[in-house]
This record gives structure tokens, sequence and C-alpha cells, in this order.
């Protein structure tokens, strides 16, 4: 399902991560810590969170409280993080269960919603836009239990990103509690990539319209999109580790596309498209597209073997 040039990139950076060996735990920990804050940041923020990046870090670094700011948006960011760090313990688990899922909203609501934390909704709800009806409550259950043995199963043998991306799809579409289900979402997709050593994928706030869309499109039957989608999520976040853990060299380093637009034949604007259409490896950062020597050269010795 997912785009082959895309797939094939995925795949061999997560060999070169798992190659890396053996890892600095002070590195590694500051480097989590970093990813989890933009994680945090992102997820929060999706859903309307007011909270700035560095307001995020100082609410979970300082434990501060920021003046103006409402106190829901504080336990927001608390308990996502919570959520994650719960996540590392979930992953080692060999079956996920309901109980988990169920977990991971719970501290998703603690403080915001205590009543409705950690139990599926009574009544239908909508998402303001969509033109796609969610799973009515009485029916919720069953469908949960369904998603959890697909993800559990894998019975279309799909790859672990495709596996991830649409347990999350799926679980948006049931949308099974009254509040907090694109963070539960989100967190659960995590689980399963976490599972299988893979980074956690942080879906940018930035891009909060186009995730939305692709959600709808996939809800809508074409799936497609949204997997592909999520799998460049993923990508960037492989991208951000090898960069923090590897040697830097001239080669490796991650340069913009229009520093390495004065260096090759191609102009910015043509880096740009193949980065849009899959055929160029490169990778987002505050919103500026980002490659390497290395990567224009690979794309380049393709050209020539074709």
């Amino acid at each position: 399902m997912i785009e082959k040039n895309l797939l094939e990139r995925i795949e061999e950076k997560k060999r070169k991560l798992s190659a890396i060996r053996p890892l600095d735990k002070h590195q590694v920990m500051l480097l989590k810590r970093e990813m989890e804050i933009e994680y945090v940041y992102n997820s929060t923020n999706i859903e309307g969170n007011s909270l700035t990046l560095d307001e995020t870090r100082l609410v979970i670094e300082e434990g501060m409280t920021i003046k103006g700011k409402p106190l829901r948006e504080h336990f927001d960011v608390i308990n996502q993080k919570d959520a994650m760090d719960r996540i590392e313990i979930l992953a080692k688990k060999k079956m996920m269960k309901e109980a988990d899922i169920l977990e991971l909203h719970r501290i998703t609501m603690k403080g915001i919603s205590n009543y409705w934390a950690g139990k599926y909704k009574t009544s239908p709800n909508r998402v303001l836009g969509s033109k796609v009806k969610r799973t009515s409550p009485y029916k919720v259950r069953e469908e949960m239990n369904v998603l959890i043995k697909m993800i559990n199963r894998n019975p279309e043998k799909l790859n672990i990103i495709e596996l991830a991306a649409i347990a999350h799809q799926i679980f948006v579409k049931i949308h099974p509690f009254i509040d907090g289900n694109g963070r539960t979402a989100r967190l659960l997709s995590n689980l399963i990539l976490i599972k299988n050593n893979y980074p956690p994928n942080t879906i940018l706030n930035k891009e909060r319209k186009k995730y939305f869309d692709n959600l709808e499109r996939a809800h809508l039957g074409n799936k497609k999109p949204f997997v592909d989608f999520f799998a460049r999520g993923v990508e960037r976040m492989l991208d951000l580790y090898l960069n923090a853990l590897l040697p830097s060299t001239r080669e490796n380093e991650l340069l913009s596309l229009s520093e390495l637009s004065k260096e090759t034949l191609y102009s910015q604007e043509y880096l740009s498209l193949l980065a849009r259409r899959n055929k160029l490896s490169t990778v987002k950062i505050d919103g500026i597209w980002y490659s390497s020597r290395e990567r224009i050269k690979k794309y380049m010795d393709s050209l020539r073997k074709k």
C-alpha cells in the first residue's frame, strides 16, 4: 500500500538505525526527551491547545504554570507526556488488550474529564466537517474488539507502518470516546510502532489540514493517501534519529534544498517537486525541506540506471 520508493527508504533507514550500536545512553535519553516534547506539543495543538512549544517544554520539564493559559491545557500536556511514558511499558507486552487502550484514554483525560476517562461513549458523537458517521455507542465495544484482533493477528499481513496507520484510521472512524479520540488514536499508532522498534511518529500541527483531509478520504474508502502521509511522518522521525545519532560528515549533513540547489544542476523548485513526489529523500524541519549531498547523489545514480 505504501509507495514503493518511500517504503524502501524507510526500510533502509530503519536498518541503519538498528545497526547503530552501542548507543550512548545519555545521548539517547536527551534525544527521546526532545522528541517527546515535540510530540506532546503537536498532538495537543492539533486538538486546539494554545501552549507554544517553549511553554510546553516549561510545563513538562519545570512543572510551571503558564499565566493566562487554561488549567485544562496544562493537564493536556502533562497527560500526553505521561501517556507516552506508559507506552514504553505497554510495548513490552506480547499482545495488545482493550484495557491498554482504555488506560491510555484514562491517562489522556485525567483532570480534564475524570468521569469519562477510560469509558466508552454512551451517546452518538460526530466530527464537525466530516461526512462520515461514527460508530453507534452500542456497537463500540464490538468494533473495538475487532480492531484489537486485527492489530494482534494482522490477517492482511500489512507491514508495521501500514498496520499502525490503518489502526489509527479505524480507531478515529469508530470514535469510541466522548473526547480525546484523536490523542488516543495517535498514542495507539505509536504503541504499535514502538512495539516493533520504530521511533514514535509525530504528526505535525502545521500539517493538521492535510492530516484531517487524508483521514476523511480513508474513512470514505481511499486509504492510500493517509497511509503514505503517515509513512512520511515515520520517515521524518527516522531521519531525525539518524541525524542525531550518526557521526556527522560532509556527505550526510542535512542542508536546506535552497543550499543544495547551489551545488547541483537542479533548482530549489525542482528539488521541492522531487520531495513532494517521494523521489528524493527529504525531511521537513520547522516547515523547511532538508536533504543531503549523499541523498542527491543517490537520486542521480538512480537516474543513470534507468
